[in-house]
C-alpha cells in the first residue's frame, strides 16, 4: 500500500461526499453488514458515514472509516 494509492482513494471519496452509499462492511468470519447512508465529511485520515435504519425506532448512526480500509476491502462501497 502506498501513498498514492491512499491518496487517490482519498480524492475518490472527497469528491463524493454528500452522496448516498450503499457500503458493505465485512466483519470476519464470513459475515457481512450491507448498509445505505450519506458520506458526511470527509478528514486526512477517516471519513463518516450517516446510515439510517430502515427500522425507523433506531436513531441515525454516524460511522468512521479509515481510507486504508477501502483498499484492504475491509468495506467496499457502491453510489446508490
Amino acid at each position: 500500500m502506498q501513498q498514492a494509492d491512499i491518496n487517490r482513494v482519498r480524492a475518490s471519496v472527497h469528491s463524493q461526499c454528500g452522496s448516498r452509499v450503499m457500503i458493505q462492511l465485512d466483519r470476519g468470519r464470513n459475515k457481512v453488514d450491507i448498509q445505505e447512508g450519506v458520506i458526511l465529511d470527509t478528514y486526512p485520515s477517516v471519513f463518516t458515514i450517516l446510515v439510517s435504519d430502515v427500522n425507523e425506532d433506531n436513531p441515525p448512526q454516524l460511522l468512521s472509516f479509515s481510507y486504508t480500509d477501502i483498499i484492504t476491502r475491509d468495506i467496499r462501497m457502491k453510489l446508490c
